[in-house]
C-alpha cells in the first residue's frame, strides 16, 4: 500500500471514529435532556398558588441561619406600574412579546462580546431569571443552563405572562435577605409596593443585577449611572403602558 492510500485509510478511520463520538454524545445528551424533563418540578400549578419558598431563599438561609429571608406576597394589581415598567425596561423589555428566550438580546449579547473579545453578558429574560430563582443554583455551568431552558419552556407553556410577572415581582431579590417588591418597598422607602413614584421605582430596579451590592441611597457612580439609565428608558418606551 502506497503512502497516499495509507494515508486515505487513516482519514476514513479518523472520521467513522470522531463521527461514532459524536453519536454517543448527542445519545448521551439526549438522554440526559428526556430524564431531566421527566424529574423536572410541576411548575403548572403555580398557576393557582404561591411558591413557598425559592432556591435563592433557600441557600440564603443555609448561609444566614439566624436571619431568615423576609418575603410578603402581594397581587399584581397591588405593585406600583411605575415598577413594572422600571423593571421591563431594566431587565427585559420585550418580556410581552417572546416566548421565554430573546432572540434580538442574545444577537446584541454575543455581538458585543465578539467586539468587546469578552464572555457574553447575561442577556437572560424574566422567566429565566424566574427559573432560576425558584428551581436552581447560580453555578454557571451548562447543565444548569441546559435544565433553565428546560424550566423556561414549561413556566412559558404552563403560565400566563401576567402571572410569570406577578410571581417574578414577589420573589426577584432586592438586597440581602430582601425579596419581592413589597419587602422591598417598606425596606428602603417606608411605603408598600402600590405607592412608588417614578424614580423609587427606577432605584428598586437597578439594584437587581447586583442585589448584594447596590441599592436604593448607595452613592456610587455605576448604581446612579444604572438609575438615570433605567429612568431614561422609562421615558421612551410609552407602549408598555398597553401591556402592564
Amino acid at each position: 500500500m502506497n503512502t497516499a492510500e495509507s494515508n486515505g485509510s487513516r482519514l476514513r478511520r479518523t472520521g467513522r471514529l470522531g463521527l461514532l463520538v459524536l453519536g454517543y454524545a448527542a445519545l448521551a445528551v439526549g438522554t440526559w435532556v428526556t430524564l431531566t424533563a421527566i424529574t423536572l418540578p410541576d411548575v403548572g400549578q403555580l398557576a393557582q398558588h404561591r411558591p413557598k419558598t425559592t432556591a435563592y431563599m433557600q441557600r440564603y438561609l443555609e448561609e444566614n441561619p439566624g436571619s431568615p429571608p423576609r418575603c410578603e406576597w402581594v397581587d399584581y394589581e397591588d405593585i406600583s406600574p411605575q415598577l413594572k415598567r422600571a423593571i421591563l425596561v431594566s431587565e427585559d423589555i420585550n418580556f410581552f412579546s417572546h416566548h421565554g428566550f430573546d432572540e434580538y438580546e442574545i444577537g446584541q449579547a454575543l455581538q458585543a462580546a465578539w467586539r468587546e473579545r469578552e464572555a457574553p453578558r447575561g442577556a437572560s429574560t424574566i422567566t429565566q431569571q424566574l427559573a432560576r430563582n425558584l428551581y436552581l443554583s447560580s453555578a454557571r455551568t451548562p447543565w444548569r443552563k441546559l435544565t433553565e431552558m428546560l424550566l423556561t419552556r414549561r413556566l412559558e407553556s404552563r403560565l400566563s405572562k401576567r402571572r410569570i410577572f406577578e410571581i417574578y415581582l414577589n420573589v426577584v431579590e432586592f438586597g440581602p435577605g430582601i425579596y419581592g417588591a413589597e419587602v422591598a418597598s417598606r425596606h428602603y422607602f417606608g411605603t408598600d409596593a402600590s405607592s412608588l413614584s417614578e424614580r423609587q421605582a427606577a432605584e428598586l430596579a437597578a439594584v437587581l443585577p447586583r442585589p448584594k451590592v447596590w441599592h436604593p441611597g448607595r452613592d456610587t457612580p455605576g448604581y446612579r449611572s444604572a438609575v438615570e439609565r433605567i429612568l431614561q428608558r422609562m421615558d421612551k418606551a410609552e407602549f408598555l403602558w398597553r401591556q402592564i
